[in-house]
């Protein structure tokens, strides 16, 4: 998987989060669907389309080789995209 490292999942995020290398997540938010940024409290983008989200997450952790990480609606990881 890239990214992956063998210092542990607090190293692993934390060296990344917040930085153009972070994962991007499609998360559930207000009642609709959220893309965010590893790290960050706001939204990139929200909306009510959740296979769109996943394919602006897709484009935009390709630019950088991170992985979008999708929820469910519980916030659970349902799956996750190497890009």
């Amino acid at each position: 998987m890239p990214g992956r490292n063998d210092n542990g999942p607090e190293k692993y995020f934390g060296d990344r989060e917040g930085t153009e290398k972070a994962n991007y997540h499609i998360v559930p938010h207000d009642g609709d669907w959220a893309l965010k940024l590893e790290g960050e409290e706001e939204p990139v983008e929200t909306g009510g389309d959740r296979d769109q989200l996943v394919e602006e997450g897709k484009k935009r952790a390709g630019e950088h080789g991170a992985i979008v990480i999708v929820h469910d609606k519980e916030g659970q990881i349902e799956n996750q995209i190497e890009c």
